[in-house]
């Protein structure tokens, strides 16, 4: 019609042949260098493969050497993807401390003497030895993750500026997952992935951009351990600087000292 050439419009059928044909003509490539070279895609590709590698190695089910070779290939990826989506870089001194309303001192100091790095290895998963990490307590004597005073639940701040990596949404009280809900955000400035454990609820998802004092999740009691009556409600933390793909415990205790405090549903 109007002189123009007609074409013969494509069956469901024959496009979904053709599809799988060019699919089945493509190289295979690691996962890791699968999204190499494309940081700047709308999701972040890199980000959901380090939640899945998360899991295969808290669970146990990828070696060391493996893992840690893709944990080196991933996260250089991750940082181009943060940098590209306006992810900012915060030196120490603008750290908010990661409770709302709490400092230091408040949140139960005993001077740092529960970190424990002896020990630890991260590729070691749910069955790692130490304890590198802060427990940070809200006041909460009947255990029902509600702050004593106000009857309301206590955000976690993201203590550091970053991208949210992994995270997990899930856990009952018949599973043996130490940490419970978790997140882990991978902060681009000092090259390290922050541990916030033990959470209430998740408030943030995988390839989510934070910065300091974003509310990132609800203070809880999910976990092994952490749900059981001889423990204190509290914020498990750690802080895992990254080198040569191998995340080491780092005592950021003067820096806990130093953060900013965010009053309760207020800024710091």
């Amino acid at each position: 019609m109007n002189g123009k050439k007609s074409w013969p419009l494509l069956t469901a059928v024959q496009l979904s042949v053709g599809l799988m044909l060019f699919t089945a003509l493509l190289p295979r490539v690691s996962l890791s260098a699968d999204i190499a070279g494309s940081a700047v895609a709308q999701s972040c590709e890199a980000c959901q493969q380090f939640d899945r590698l998360n899991t295969l190695i808290r669970d146990r089910k990828i070696a060391k050497a493996e893992a840690r070779k893709e944990v080196r290939a991933l996260l250089p990826v991750i940082r181009e993807y943060a940098v590209h989506h306006g992810a900012g870089e915060y030196p120490r001194g603008r750290w908010v401390f990661p409770v709302e309303g709490l400092t230091m001192k408040s949140a139960g100091d005993n001077r740092g003497a529960d970190y424990v790095p002896s020990g630890y290895d991260y590729f070691d998963g749910n069955a790692h030895r130490g304890h590198p990490a802060y427990d940070l307590f809200i006041h909460d004597r009947r255990h029902d993750s509600l702050d004593d005073r106000t009857g309301r639940e206590v955000s976690v701040l993201s203590m550091t500026g970053g991208i949210v990596v992994a995270v997990e949404r899930e856990w009952d009280t018949r599973s043996r997952l130490r940490g419970g809900k978790y997140i882990w955000i991978y902060d681009i400035s000092s090259e390290a992935l922050v541990y916030y454990a033990h959470n209430r609820e998740i408030l943030v998802g995988v390839g989510d951009i934070v910065k300091p004092g974003d509310t990132i999740a609800k203070v809880g009691r999910t976990g092994y351990n952490a749900y059981k009556k001889r423990s204190p409600t509290h914020l498990h933390l750690s802080f895992l600087r990254v080198k040569d793909g191998y995340p080491k415990p780092e005592n950021i205790y003067r820096e806990l000292m130093r953060a900013a405090t965010v009053p309760a549903n207020g800024s710091p």
